[in-house]
């Protein structure tokens, strides 16, 4: 090959470029690579309500790309981009990453209210986008060329629900954030499965956006005696929800989605957060691990700093939805968006750290198994592994 031959030739146009590589980069059309860096966008909030999530899902896209630095020969250059948990950003972030940067693929985004309000700039400019923990059906519905990693939301408020009523639970409370697309859809989803199962919801709240004081929504669900509080939502409202929950009284059951598996829930909860069940994606000591979870584990402890180091679901969806990304365009032999998402679209035997991954035809990765969780001692700890079938 002539890469030798090509770094030289290229060394006075990187030292006059603020950006050291040789992508396209600025009026670059969506789609193309050049030189010997081929441009994958990460499309994700790191600031804002989702922001912590959006970190760890970063960190898992951060540390594939070292494991798999190249593609086709080339390098692979990570575009950070930050939607700021806002769907006003999130359309200016990703018409940054497809009209600006060029990049072939994108990743993200943590949160599915962000992922919609981007998928048509994919689709339109025909970039092949890949999700890693946005469950709401939307963000791939009527979409092409958005896929994703994780289970949906119908199947996890199905496992939540399930879990309650075997539980022996029969009075449920839901509280969602208002426009926030995941809260309100999770929870519709765990609503339909409760009462499909008996249950009976005797308390729905709603948050909304800039709340921070919850005991008007915490004292109606008192006096409904709910057994137990379905409550999804984002990182920073949760702490604060559990611990006014705990402080008013209330011993129910406190449960909730994905997005609560996030150390910032019990730095602020402290040990109101005790006893607390979630459903996720990935637990690090699954025993079935497949052989790339296996050297997932310990290379991704050692990039964040050591063995203690716990390893959130997000990180290893991130991880998986970059690796696939990598395999669709190796198999692709192109960096054409329509041969990347043919690729995709066929993917059939590939093995991640989360289990096996193919697609069905609206791009949702097709899975059944979903992990519940508990906060116990201050950690998350793996209660049960539920596997549901149609």
């Amino acid at each position: 090959m002539k890469r030798k031959v090509m770094a030289v030739l290229l060394v006075a146009a990187m030292a006059a470029s603020m950006l050291a590589g040789c992508g396209k980069s600025g009026g670059g059309e969506a789609g193309s690579a050049s030189g010997d860096v081929i441009k994958i966008g990460v499309f994700e909030p790191l600031t804002g309500e989702n922001g912590g999530g959006g970190s760890q899902e970063v960190d898992g896209i951060k540390y594939a790309n070292q494991v798999y630095p190249e593609v086709l020969g080339k390098k692979v250059e990570l575009v950070v981009v930050d939607n700021k948990s806002d769907k006003g950003e999130a359309t200016t972030a990703a018409t940054r990453l497809v009209e600006q940067e060029g990049v072939v693929a994108v990743i993200g985004s943590y949160g599915s209210g962000v992922s919609i309000a981007a998928g048509d700039i994919f689709k339109n400019a025909k970039v092949p986008a890949m999700g890693a923990s946005c469950t709401n059906p939307m963000v791939t519905e009527g979409n092409d060329y958005y896929f994703r990693t994780c289970f949906l939301d119908p199947f996890q408020g199905t496992v939540m629900a399930n879990y309650c009523t075997q539980q022996g639970y029969t009075k449920a409370a839901i509280v969602y954030q208002n426009g926030d697309d995941y809260s309100t859809g999770l929870a519709n989803f765990f609503k339909a499965s409760f009462e499909k199962a008996g249950g009976t919801i005797v308390s729905e709240g709603v948050i909304q956006t800039n709340d921070s004081d919850y005991n008007s929504i915490l004292t109606n669900i008192k006096a409904a005696d709910a057994e137990v509080i379905f409550a999804p939502s984002s990182i920073t409202v949760a702490g604060a929800f559990i611990k006014q929950a705990r402080a008013l009284g209330i011993e129910s059951l406190i449960c909730a989605g994905d997005t609560w598996e996030n150390e910032a829930i019990i730095d602020v909860a402290g040990e109101a957060a005790e006893g607390v069940v979630l459903s996720t994606f990935y637990d690090e000591n699954d025993a079935s691990a497949s052989d790339e979870a296996k050297k997932f584990v310990p290379g991704f402890k050692e990039y964040l700093g050591g063995d203690d180091a716990i390893i959130p679901a997000v990180s290893a969806l991130g991880y998986d939805a970059y690796c696939v990304v990598i395999d669709a365009i190796e198999r692709a032999g192109s960096t054409d968006g329509d041969a990347i998402r043919q690729a995709l679209a066929d993917t059939s035997d590939f093995v991640g750290v989360t289990g096996a991954i193919t697609f069905d035809e609206n791009g949702d990765a097709q899975k059944n198994v979903a992990i519940v969780k508990t906060v116990e001692g201050g950690e998350f700890k793996y209660l049960d592994t539920v596997t549901v079938t149609e």
